[in-house]
């Protein structure tokens, strides 16, 4: 690849794209100079270094996610929403698994509050008022679904589920119906 043009935008999509080819822990400031046939030290003056850069990867990744899930879910409700708000996620997790994981780096408070982030959290309480849960079960709601849904998208990259003839789509559905149940049923112990 050529030198002229690089930015930090370019280098962070450049990064993203290492990532899902790579996994993110592969993502350093050495591989990213190899792509661009450029030295180490030449990165330097587009990003501060691979914590910046990796941050700037998990922003990329959390907007690019967030944008995906409310053209999911737009104009849904109730398990419909649920429905599309989770295959979302899973999808970006199977298309871009480094990317994925890079939406999961520890930010600072600060990043983290003017990050996409914070639109996920809105987008999952949005879909919850579907189900009428008041605080604190909205709260505890919005963990476990992104509990459930990390957790199975964690699983199945890392071929969890490939040991059973049932199939993974299968048991997935199985999730959703269950989630949805579980929510409709407000039932607080």
């Amino acid at each position: 690849m050529v030198r002229a043009g690089l930015s930090p935008e370019r280098l962070t999509l450049a990064g993203a794209e290492l990532a899902d080819e790579a996994g993110f822990d592969q993502v350093t400031l050495s591989a990213l100079a190899r792509r661009f046939d450029v030295k180490p030290a030449s990165l330097y003056a587009h990003v501060k270094n691979s914590h910046e850069l990796k941050t700037r990867i998990a922003l990329f990744a959390l907007e690019e996610l967030a944008d995906r899930v409310a053209d999911a879910v737009a104009g849904r409700a109730g398990k419909d929403a649920l429905t599309a708000f989770a295959n979302a996620y899973r999808d970006y997790a199977r298309a871009h698994p480094g990317r994925y994981e890079a939406a999961r780096f520890r930010l600072d408070p600060h990043t983290a509050a003017a990050s996409a982030g914070v639109r996920h959290a809105q987008m999952t309480r949005a879909i919850l008022r579907g189900y009428d849960l008041a605080e604190p079960d909205q709260t505890h709601a919005v963990r476990m679904l992104g509990s459930v849904f990390h957790g199975y998208a964690s699983l199945e990259a890392a071929g969890g589920f490939d040991h059973t003839d049932v199939a993974a789509q299968q048991s997935w559905a199985w999730t959703l119906d269950r989630l949805d149940t579980a929510l409709r049923s407000r039932s607080t112990p």
